[in-house]
């Protein structure tokens, strides 16, 4: 295991350099620059900048250099443990990420869990009374969160809970607590706010999961081992615990790499249309401002955990099914 471990840990760095150029060619791949996009939004308000001044700021911020050459400078930084400026803020990127970071690891880990939460026992339940009124019920349920778009629940949640019981539950925190510094009391607003978003953001991953264990499990329960086990006098649940489910789980346990990512940013479009102060948000609004180096530095985190991700799912897996253990 630890010999495991040590090469997927030594693989890290070139993975990253290969992702660090993907990332900044794929950022760097729309007409124009920052300057551009700056420029039309100032147009558009009714101001302006001469060319002159496009020009000088272009140059103070390097985007006058070839890609390579700005890539370079980045990944230098990144290299010394500086995610550098960002071109929209004029803030450290590290300091905008930072701010954000809180919010969104509890968002992410309320999301997991709660996902898990679901997906498991009903899975299980499904698997064990198979065409029952329970199957049928969970079925529906899961059909309609695969149906229904995050946003979608997330919009017809938010004017539920506003329209009978006057709350209003856009963003994380109250209006007086979005700007202030942490404290205990700004801790407690955010739980009072951060209940519904894991909520939605649960729902959509827990009934694609609760399909998986579902089919999973019924292929597991017709195996001879399960005739055997009865044969013995093994009670039925003891026996549906201690082998089916343990290797029903593993499809679930895979898909960690893939599933943290997109729990830390918080579903781009639902984070945005409620509002949450966490990361997703600031890397649309980095991307469509063409702010290479905020979103660079974001995406770059993205795929750290993909990959951090991916080895906690293969440790996972070892641990839950020792015939990978043993391989």
């Amino acid at each position: 295991m630890g010999k495991f471990l040590a090469k997927r840990l030594l693989l890290i760095p070139f993975l990253l350099l290969i992702f660090s150029i993907i990332i900044f060619a794929l950022i760097q791949a729309p007409p124009g620059d920052f300057m551009t996009t700056y420029s039309a939004i100032l147009a558009g308000s009714g101001s302006s900048l001469d060319a002159e001044q496009l020009n000088a700021m272009r140059v103070s911020y390097g985007l006058d250099q070839p890609m390579h050459i700005q890539y370079i400078r980045w990944l230098g930084k990144l290299l010394h443990g500086d995610m550098g400026l960002s071109l929209l803020y004029m803030l450290p990127n590290k300091q905008l990420i930072g701010e954000r970071l809180g919010p969104t690891i509890l968002l992410a880990l309320f999301s997991f869990i709660l996902s898990w939460l679901i997906a498991i026992p009903s899975g299980i339940y499904s698997a064990t009374h198979k065409n029952s009124f329970g199957d049928y019920f969970f079925m529906v349920i899961n059909y309609i969160g695969v149906a229904i778009p995050n946003f979608f629940l997330a919009l017809l949640l938010m004017w539920f809970f506003y329209s009978h019981y006057g709350l209003n539950l856009v963003g994380l925190f109250s209006p007086e607590f979005e700007m202030a510094p942490w404290s205990y009391a700004k801790f407690l607003d955010m739980l009072k706010h951060i209940w519904l978003p894991a909520i939605i953001l649960a729902l959509g991953g827990s009934a694609r999961l609760t399909r998986v264990m579902r089919a999973n499990l019924l292929d597991e329960l017709g195996k001879p081992y399960m005739i055997t086990g009865r044969a013995k006098g093994m009670s039925e649940w003891a026996l549906i615990m201690k082998y089916p489910v343990r290797l029903a789980i593993n499809p679930l346990v895979s898909t960690i790499g893939n599933y943290i990512p997109q729990l830390f940013s918080g579903s781009l479009i639902v984070a945005t249309v409620m509002n949450l102060q966490n990361i997703g948000p600031l890397l649309l609004q980095a991307l469509s401002m063409q702010d290479m180096y905020l979103s660079g530095s974001i995406l770059i985190i993205y795929c750290l955990l993909g990959i951090l991700g991916t080895i906690l799912s293969d440790l996972l897996l070892a641990w839950v099914d020792p015939r990978i253990r043993l391989e």
